[in-house]
C-alpha cells in the first residue's frame, strides 16, 4: 500500500510556469512507476507523464518539451516542472503510483490557467 500527497497546484497566467509535488509513503524504487495524470472537466483522465523506477521518463505528446518530471528518492518525492502554462492545461493533477498488481492515486490538486 502507499498514500500519496501531491501539492504545488493554484492559479497562474498563461506562460507562466507551476511545480507540483507528490510525496510518496515509501520509497521510489518499490514502486514500478510514478505518474501524473490529469482530468479537465468533462473529460477522462488522461496521461501527463511518468518515471519508472529505473529513472525512465515517458510524455504524452501535447506535453513534451513544456513539462518535466522529476523525483528525488531522498524524498521520496516526484515533481512535475510546467512551463509554458496554456489554458487547456487547466485541470486537476493527480499523482499515481503504479505497483503492477494495484495502483494507487493522490487526491489531485486543481492546476487553473487564465488567458
Amino acid at each position: 500500500q502507499v498514500q500519496l500527497v501531491e501539492s504545488g497546484g493554484g492559479l497562474v497566467q498563461a506562460g507562466g510556469s507551476l511545480r507540483l509535488s507528490c510525496v510518496a509513503s515509501r520509497s521510489l524504487f518499490s514502486i514500478n512507476a510514478m505518474g501524473w495524470y490529469r482530468q479537465a472537466p468533462g473529460k477522462q483522465r488522461e496521461l501527463v507523464a511518468y518515471i519508472t523506477s529505473g529513472g525512465s521518463t515517458n510524455y504524452a505528446e501535447s506535453m513534451e518539451g513544456r513539462f518535466t518530471i522529476s523525483r528525488d528518492s531522498a524524498k521520496n518525492t516526484v515533481y512535475l516542472q510546467m512551463n509554458n502554462l496554456k489554458p487547456e492545461d487547466t485541470a486537476v493533477y493527480y499523482c499515481n503510483a503504479d505497483l503492477g498488481f494495484y495502483r494507487y492515486w493522490g487526491q489531485g490538486t486543481q492546476v487553473t490557467v487564465s488567458s
